[in-house]
């Protein structure tokens, strides 16, 4: 216990010593964890929107004044032909096309239907599809007012009438706010967590100062130990303050108890430090070190369930999604957040991501050859 001691002393000294180590920490996350909420939008707003309008009559221009006022399209030309709209979105200044054809409002009243053309930009694929869900929904609306209008005795309307309530659990005002920022939050703390203990022994080899550790009679374990706990106190530092800044800034307060989250915050910085030791007892530089964290990295963000719902991957990716430690904060961290999750709902997790604290840890304290 004195050895372990006075290598905590070591490693705090080391790490308060280097200013870009402390601004790395706690300076880095906060400004992440201010920009990208506010970035990282799943609405699609301001669809530049060119409307072809070959009707020019009363039900036309109630019909663009209704998309435009929903907030998600923005006209931005107003083409008199088919080949000039199309060329607009050449030109990239649309992203959709809505065709109304000559005879729009004759047809709408004498034939009870009336056709409608969207043309949509779609190297964008989620900007399309949303584009198009958005303006599809808002015709219908048009759509039905217009019926509205005609029905005069809705007890002989002869179509069935379907009255739907809609009630959004956990999230009742669909603030993608509160579904973003937990999980960026368990991104910002893996990133910093893996990348600095990645780089910590392989620092201490590059200087040299590894060689007087390795020939004194200090254990591996109480070596792995040392480069550990520090950056795990670190960690949870980080992690209060990302709750802070998700309290002041966004009104985020967890619906369940916050120290559900610490005890599995806690076990995760294990699992992810421990990842990133093992990474730095292979490396031989710095930028071995922090190339594999960046290749994991990635691995992590994107196939951990934060940008892609899991459930849409092929099952051959939802597999290696079982062995991403950040798939299961992400779970757990929102389970808390939003729906008031206690450690009985999330002891699958919890068992999970113990089982990787314990292997990583072990692999990188066997891993770790003192030499002389």
């Amino acid at each position: 216990m004195r050895t372990l001691l006075f290598l905590l002393q070591k490693e705090f000294r080391q790490i308060f010593r280097d200013p870009s180590i402390l601004r790395l920490i706690f300076i880095m996350p906060v400004i992440q964890l201010v920009m990208l909420p506010f970035a990282a939008d799943y609405e699609i707003k301001n669809i530049q929107l060119a409307v072809t309008d070959n009707d020019h009559s009363a039900y036309s221009r109630l019909l663009v004044s209704k998309i435009t006022a929903s907030g998600y399209f923005k006209l931005s030309a107003l083409p008199g032909t088919e080949k000039q709209a199309l060329k607009v979105i050449e030109k990239d200044q649309a992203d959709m096309v809505l065709f109304i054809p000559a005879g729009f409002e004759k047809n709408l009243v004498k034939e009870g239907e009336a056709p409608l053309m969207i043309s949509t930009n779609a190297i964008n694929g989620v900007k399309g599809g949303l584009g198009n869900s958005y303006l599809q929904q808002i015709i219908r609306e048009f759509n039905q007012d217009i019926r509205a209008e005609w029905i005069q005795l809705p007890r002989f309307n002869p179509e069935v009438q379907l009255e739907t309530t809609v009630s959004n659990w956990y999230n009742p005002h669909m603030n993608y706010k509160l579904f973003m920022v937990p999980g960026i939050l368990v991104l910002l703390l893996t990133m910093v967590g893996a990348n600095l203990t990645a780089i910590n022994i392989v620092r201490e080899k590059e200087i040299g100062t590894i060689e007087q550790i390795n020939v004194t009679p200090v254990r591996k374990v109480h070596f792995i130990l040392g480069k550990l706990i520090p950056f795990w106190i670190l960690g949870i530092l980080v992690f209060t303050l990302g709750l802070l800044i998700a309290r002041v800034l966004y009104g985020i307060t967890p619906v369940g108890s916050p120290l559900t989250i610490y005890v599995f915050a806690a076990v995760y910085l294990l699992a992810v430090l421990g990842l990133g030791l093992l990474i730095s007892t292979y490396a031989h530089t710095q930028q071995q070190a922090m190339l594999i964290s960046f290749f994991l990295m990635m691995i992590f963000i994107l196939m951990g369930g934060l940008y892609t719902s899991i459930d849409s991957m092929p099952e051959w990716a939802k597999m290696i999604t079982r062995f991403n430690p950040v798939t299961y904060f992400i779970e757990v961290i929102r389970m808390v957040v939003l729906k008031g999750s206690g450690l009985a709902e999330i002891r699958g997790h919890l068992v999970v991501i113990s089982i990787f604290a314990l292997i990583l840890n072990a692999w990188a304290v066997l891993n770790y050859h003192k030499r002389s």
